[in-house]
C-alpha cells in the first residue's frame, strides 16, 4: 500500500506504517534525495534477503545501510580514515555512500561484505525520521536488477509490487540519480567506485588528490 509521506505536519500515521513493517521485518520502499530506496530492519538477516529477493539480486551485491546520523558511524565502522571522515562531515546528509570496515561484532548479514559495509546518511526529511525511529536501515535502489532506478513511488510499486509492505511516497526523488561511492576501505587511498550525485572534483576540493589511490597506470602524484 501507498502512504502519502509529504508533510510532517501530516505524514505520522505513514511513518507509523513504515515503522510496524520494519519491526515485523517486512520491507518498505522510501523516499531519499537519489532515488527511491527498497530496504528492511539492516539487523534482521532474513528481512535483508527479502529486500535482495525482491530486487532480483543475490547476497554478493550486499545492499548498503542507511543511518540517520553521522554519530552512528562508530557503532556500526572501524579504522575510518580521516579523509573519509571529512568527505561524511561535508557531504552527509547528502548523495555520497562510503564504504567502510564493518565492526565485527555486529549481528547482522547483509550478505558477502567481506568485512566492510556502505554507509549513507540521505538528505531527506522523510527518510530521516524513519531512520531516526527504526535505526539502521538496508536499503538499495528501489527496482528491480537491470531496470531503471525508481524516482516515485508509483515506479518502485510498479518494479516491486506486493514484495513490499509499505510504499512512502514523498514525491519525486530531488537528484532522480544514485549517490557517488567510495571505498575506503584500502590502505592506499580513496577510491571512487561510482560516480553519482557528488562530482569527483568536489570530493578533491574537501580532501585533496592526495586523500586518493593513485589509479592503475598513473605514478602517484600525477594526474591521469
Amino acid at each position: 500500500m501507498i502512504y502519502p509521506c509529504f508533510d510532517p505536519a501530516t505524514w505520522g500515521p505513514s511513518l507509523d506504517a513504515a515503522v510496524d513493517a520494519v519491526q515485523r521485518g517486512a520491507v518498505v520502499v522510501l523516499p531519499t534525495d537519489t532515488v527511491y530506496g527498497v530496504g528492511a530492519d539492516a539487523f534482521n538477516a532474513t528481512a535483508v534477503a527479502a529486500v535482495l529477493a525482491a530486487k532480483g539480486r543475490g547476497r554478493q551485491m550486499p545492499p548498503p545501510v542507511l543511518i540517520p546520523d553521522v554519530r552512528t558511524v562508530d557503532g556500526l565502522a572501524r579504522d575510518v580514515p580521516g579523509a573519509a571522515r571529512a568527505l561524511m562531515e561535508q557531504l552527509w546528509p547528502g548523495a555520497l555512500t562510503v564504504i567502510v570496515h564493518a565492526q565485527p561484532s555486529l549481528a547482522w548479514d547483509l550478505g558477502d561484505t567481506h568485512g566492510t559495509v556502505a554507509l549513507r546518511m540521505p538528505d531527506h526529511e522523510a527518510a530521516l525520521a524513519l531512520l531516526r525511529r527504526t535505526g539502521p536501515l538496508a536499503v538499495t535502489s528501489a527496482n528491480r536488477t537491470g531496470e531503471p532506478a525508481a524516482i516515485s513511488a508509483d515506479d518502485a510499486r510498479a518494479q516491486l509490487g506486493d514484495a513490499v509492505a509499505v510504499y512512502l511516497d514523498g514525491g519525486d526523488s530531488p537528484l532522480g540519480t544514485a549517490s557517488t561511492i567510495v571505498d575506503a576501505t584500502d590502505a592506499a587511498g580513496l577510491r571512487v567506485v561510482r560516480d553519482g550525485g557528488v562530482s569527483r572534483e568536489r570530493l578533491v576540493e574537501i580532501v585533496g588528490a592526495a586523500a586518493f589511490a593513485p589509479e592503475p597506470g598513473v605514478a602517484p602524484g600525477t594526474s591521469g
